[in-house]
């Protein structure tokens, strides 16, 4: 963990994808413990960038935390592959889900920890009967896919999605945990963790600034993180 109850998980797709381990190692020196993949399959969002295989890989060298995001159409098959390469959370999207309940029991009989995904614009009315199942429900900042596209922003309504998240997690006495991923920037961050982000899914805008080290990076971070933590007690 962190040093705050925020937790910061650097996406693996904006470390160096031609030095994997190295990412890896580097990421581990500055004591961070969880690593953010996403799984895509080409059809649900038109991007590729790591393969089941990779993960076993990766699997192999490290015992930090994966955190993975499944963006495609066969949740079950992604879903069984990942319990067998053995990672710790799974999340994926409820646009994309027949048989969430049974994905749930998958996962949570698995050991690992369950997550939803939602895209930008699908409500959080969709939540109302599966979030008490849920370790974690993460929020697409942008539309899934499309993190090198420059002209794909953050929605306008990042807060507020998350500021109601929260609410409902608090009406219905839950410990769910709100992850938020899709530029999550150094700008941004205050205004994120402050209506209620708890794991920040750290990229191209935050960790992996060019020009700082991840070291640096991190202190940045984390200082950002302590501002939106003043914020939310200060909204309590």
């Amino acid at each position: 963990m962190q040093k705050t109850n925020v937790t910061i998980a650097p996406s693996i797709m904006s470390s160096d994808l031609l030095n994997l381990e190295r990412s890896v190692r580097d990421i581990e020196k500055e004591g961070i413990d969880t690593l953010h993949i996403d799984i895509i399959d080409g059809s649900f969002s038109p991007s590729m960038p790591l393969g089941i295989d990779t993960v076993k890989q990766l699997r192999k060298i490290t015992n930090i935390d994966f955190d993975v995001h499944l963006m495609g159409n066969d949740n079950e098959f992604l879903i069984q592959e990942m319990i067998n390469i053995g990672v710790e959370q799974i999340s994926f999207h409820l646009e994309t889900s027949i048989h969430v309940d049974r994905y749930v029991n998958l996962i949570r009989n698995s050991g690992a920890k369950v997550g939803v995904a939602l895209t930008p614009s699908t409500p959080l009315t969709s939540l109302e009967y599966i979030l008490p199942q849920c370790d974690t429900v993460l929020l697409m900042l942008i539309n899934p896919g499309f993190a090198t596209d420059k002209n794909e922003k953050q929605i306008p309504y990042a807060v507020q999605k998350i500021s109601d998240l929260k609410k409902l997690i608090e009406e219905k006495g839950l410990n769910t945990r709100i992850e938020v991923d899709g530029r999550v920037s150094l700008e941004s961050i205050p205004d994120l963790v402050g209506a209620g982000a708890d794991i920040l899914v750290a990229g191209s805008t935050s960790l992996f600034i060019k020009g700082r080290s991840l070291g640096e990076n991190k202190i940045i971070m984390e200082e950002k993180i302590s501002e939106g933590l003043s914020k939310r007690e200060a909204l309590k």
